[in-house]
């Protein structure tokens, strides 16, 4: 069943709730202070049984000069500089293994992947740790240090996703006029945090974005990972405000707000971890040209194949 509001009413859902009036001096900041650390990106040919793509093994200085991992995939026939796909990934997966993400290599792409730190053991392998610890949080990563911006998980994170794009862009088979950012759930929540912190994202193809209207989210579904916020507020008692100031910094609208490159969302009208009018929330603010894809009965895992022919399609009108 729909989950959310009539299709009538998503399409004008403006989230409420401001976000903090620092938000741009927060982000500037944060992104500064990394400069210290060297970005330092190593590619290390790797054998994945594959003959049609030639795979590197990425790792590159991310939040603190972290080692952070990744893949990097490109066709193996090729000339010139290619269109650059940078993929973040949903909530819970790591970069897995080459094998599971050829799409766009085969499309004629460098596909960038990024792992994401401490993540990766509940869907597909992760090979990144997130060497810094945290406050009292409910299991998962969504409260971890939520009392606190400059240390709550996702920090670390965006902050990743930031410095893997410049990462990879040094890479001599990448266009770097030519990047587009994309992925599924918290990954389509990256692509918009990349989108709207850059200004040399080309094309934005979020699906499904999670990390986005967080008050909203908790009214509306209690189904994980939005769940363990509820249940952190729920031992929590008095917090709850405290909890919401340092979401605000993370909200997904808030950099669809700064992002000005042409987007392609899609939402899924029957998905519970990222409701629709949360989903909306973000597209409806969204600085750039854009366009929805509604599925109209398809859970969180939306157009699924669908998205990544999207993807392509998008790609290749970009660089047309």
């Amino acid at each position: 069943m729909q989950v959310d509001l009539p299709l009538d009413r998503l399409v004008q859902y403006e989230y409420p709730h401001p976000e903090p009036d620092d938000f741009d001096s927060f982000w500037s900041r944060t992104l500064h202070e990394q400069t210290a650390h060297p970005l330092d990106p190593r590619f290390e040919p790797v054998d994945a049984l594959v003959r049609t793509v030639d795979v590197y093994d990425v790792t590159f200085g991310g939040y603190a000069g972290d080692d952070v991992k990744g893949w990097l995939l490109l066709p193996h026939e090729r000339t010139g500089p290619l269109p650059l796909v940078v993929e973040y990934l949903g909530y819970g997966s790591g970069r897995g293994h080459p094998v599971e993400s050829l799409a766009y290599a085969s499309a004629g792409f460098a596909h960038a992947i990024m792992d994401s730190r401490g993540q990766g053991s509940a869907l597909r392998a992760g090979h990144t740790a997130d060497p810094h610890g945290a406050g009292p949080s409910a299991p998962g990563f969504m409260t971890r240090d939520i009392l606190d911006p400059e240390h709550y998980y996702y920090r670390r994170l965006f902050t990743d996703a930031y410095r893997f794009v410049d990462a990879v862009a040094t890479h001599e088979a990448v266009a770097r006029d030519q990047i587009a950012v994309t992925g599924r759930s918290q990954g389509g929540a990256l692509a918009l945090v990349a989108a709207g912190l850059r200004d040399d994202v080309r094309l934005a193809m979020p699906h499904v974005p999670f990390l986005s209207a967080f008050r909203r989210a908790i009214q509306v579904t209690d189904h994980s990972p939005h769940g363990e916020i509820v249940k952190w507020l729920a031992a929590h008692r008095g917090s709850a405000e405290h909890a919401f100031e340092t979401l605000a910094y993370f909200d997904a609208v808030s950099f669809a707000r700064r992002a000005t490159c042409p987007a392609g969302f899609c939402v899924a009208l029957h998905d519970v971890v990222s409701p629709p009018s949360t989903v909306f929330a973000a597209y409806n603010a969204y600085a750039g040209p854009k366009d929805m894809t509604v599925w109209q009965f398809n859970g969180h895992e939306a157009g699924g194949p669908e998205d990544i022919l999207r993807t392509i399609q998008a790609v290749r009108e970009l660089v047309q």
